[in-house]
């Protein structure tokens, strides 16, 4: 007779088609299957226990099965489960759009709820276009994306997404975008003031020559996630955010991954007080429970819709479970969390904690660079530190590595040769110096050997 386990890991290779895996590599091995949560820790169904290191696909907050979040569910579920915003609203997308409003950026007045990060891009980008449009300025219908960027994977989010291996296969089914470089200050030769003038110089050039046919720029904020956990140079976010302003072209930012603390503020935004035209939010917006988004908009965007019926401006696009009440409910739940447990101010203090404790890896000599603001950190790989030669991606450095995290007893996902590190907000002390110890025992196990 079949254990639990057999039959659930029969049943997953036989039906379930997982995303971002290769299944014939999948379904070579044991799978690993979770089966409950507590704290910061997961269980798959034999009993083993692993923290949860990259919180769960960077969103999760303050932890697993936490009683505030799964009381404010049973509760709304005793009010209604679901109820539409089509033509109606329900009592918790109200109250959340209100919070939103007084904790995002300055002027972000309007809230368009979705279920995802990318549907919450697919909305900030036809608001952008039909914004132009609206007003009687037909011109203006291209986009500004950057080198790298990675912003979701339906189609217009892969319009605006330029990673080589997510999105070149598609680019026949797309819209064509501008791409100006990210400002890697790791592979400049002029480090942060180089990067960061050839990013600037590109795209003051692209709007002199081309503002009237650009409807908005669309930027991961101070953090590049996809691409490597690429931090930005300071200042780079503000300038570009005026260069926009000058030229009368939309800033849309991307703080899906970034937002609700991760990067030590509220909003990756913040750190340069920047305010977009557009702002998209998910992922860490109901604690990691359940898939509510929102593209939070200025007056001015909304405005252009605001029209007379016979006038044709509405934004005609919805989801079916747009504003759901139990994900708006427990989100409420979780930014209340938020304001007692002084969330985000103890990130800067726990990130300083991290950075400490990788020290120890900087001089390796296959730790290219470790790149970190907050609580998102992500370890290069490297064949050799000086030449900073790369792994070739056959060898799987980053897959080996996490791998053998998970036989320590922790969850991650690489980035290529990347690994990254971004553990539920609500981490201890403790738990960061457990993880660490892990994260620097895996890496050198896996590129020295033991």
């Amino acid at each position: 007779m079949l254990t639990d386990y057999e039959r659930l890991a029969a049943m997953n290779k036989d039906h379930l088609w997982h995303p971002f895996t290769q299944m014939k590599d999948y379904n070579n091995s044991d799978p690993l299957i979770i089966e409950r949560g507590e704290g910061i820790m997961l269980y798959d169904v034999q009993g083993r226990a692993y923290y949860d290191g990259f919180s769960s696909v960077w969103l999760n907050v303050h932890g697993h099965n936490v009683p505030e979040l799964n009381q404010a569910i049973t509760e709304q579920l005793g009010r209604v489960a679901h109820s539409t915003l089509l033509g109606m609203a329900n009592v918790p997308a109200i109250e959340l759009a209100e919070k939103l409003v007084g904790i995002t950026p300055k002027g972000l007045n309007k809230v368009f709820y979705s279920d995802s990060g990318a549907t919450g891009v697919e909305i900030a980008i036809k608001m952008a276009y039909q914004h132009w449009h609206n007003q009687g300025v037909r011109g203006k219908t291209k986009f500004i994306t950057m080198n790298q960027a990675y912003h979701g994977d339906t189609i217009g989010a892969v319009s605006v997404g330029a990673i080589p291996l997510y999105h070149d296969l598609f680019r026949p089914m797309l819209f064509p975008t501008y791409v100006v470089p990210y400002p890697y200050a790791y592979r400049h030769e002029g480090g942060e003031t180089g990067a960061m003038k050839a990013t600037l110089t590109a795209l003051r050039n692209l709007l002199e020559t081309c503002a009237d046919e650009i409807a908005a720029l669309i930027i991961e904020p101070i953090v590049q996630g996809a691409s490597g956990i690429i931090v930005m140079p300071p200042g780079c976010l503000r300038e570009m955010a005026v260069l926009c302003r000058k030229h009368g072209v939309l800033l849309i930012a991307d703080e899906v991954a970034t937002g609700f603390g991760r990067t030590g503020v509220m909003f990756a935004c913040d750190l340069e007080d920047v305010s977009p035209d557009l702002m998209v939010v998910g992922k860490g917006l109901t604690g990691g429970y359940l898939p509510v988004a929102a593209t939070l908009a200025t007056d001015e965007v909304y405005r252009s819709f605001y029209a007379d019926y016979q006038e044709q401006k509405t934004f005609f696009h919805g989801h079916s479970y747009t504003g759901n009440p139990l994900g708006c409910a427990v989100a409420l739940a979780s930014l209340k969390l938020f304001e007692e447990r002084n969330m985000v101010e103890r990130v800067s203090a726990k990130a300083s904690f991290v950075e400490s404790k990788l020290a120890v890896l900087k001089e390796r000599p296959h730790v290219g660079e470790i790149r970190q603001k907050g609580l998102m950190i992500g370890i290069e790989l490297v064949r050799d530190k000086v030449s900073r030669e790369p792994y070739d991606w056959s060898e799987r450095i980053g897959v080996r590595t996490s791998l053998r995290a998970r036989e320590l007893g922790m969850l991650t996902r690489p980035l290529g040769n990347v690994i990254v590190f971004i553990p539920p907000l609500a981490s201890s002390e403790a738990e960061l110096d457990a993880m660490t110890d892990i994260l620097a025992e895996s890496i050198l196990h896996v590129t020295e050997g033991g």
